[in-house]
């Protein structure tokens, strides 16, 4: 049972979305768990959206391009920041 619970996550998906401080946007994304920061970057330059020179933020910390979903510990239904960096 323990293995088969250990191998369902694969294909665990999160709906999570990315609110654009810049341009009060609120956009949904589909991500799993294994998923990193620089996916997300990837999904939302498929949408039409830069993020060059912009921090994602989750519960007032800053997220780091090389961490995973489960490392930031984002859940169904968590909304990210996308803030420009200050200059």
């Amino acid at each position: 049972m323990e293995g088969l619970r250990r191998g369902l996550w694969r294909w665990k998906r999160y709906h999570i979305k990315v609110h654009l401080a810049d341009e009060a946007l609120l956009l949904p994304l589909t991500v799993r768990p294994r998923d990193t920061l620089s996916d997300l970057r990837a999904q939302l330059v498929g949408q039409g959206v830069s993020s060059w020179k912009r921090t994602f933020y989750y519960n007032a910390r800053p997220l780091r391009d090389h961490q995973t979903v489960r490392d930031a510990r984002l859940q169904d239904g968590s909304v990210l920041l996308l803030v420009s960096d200050p200059r």
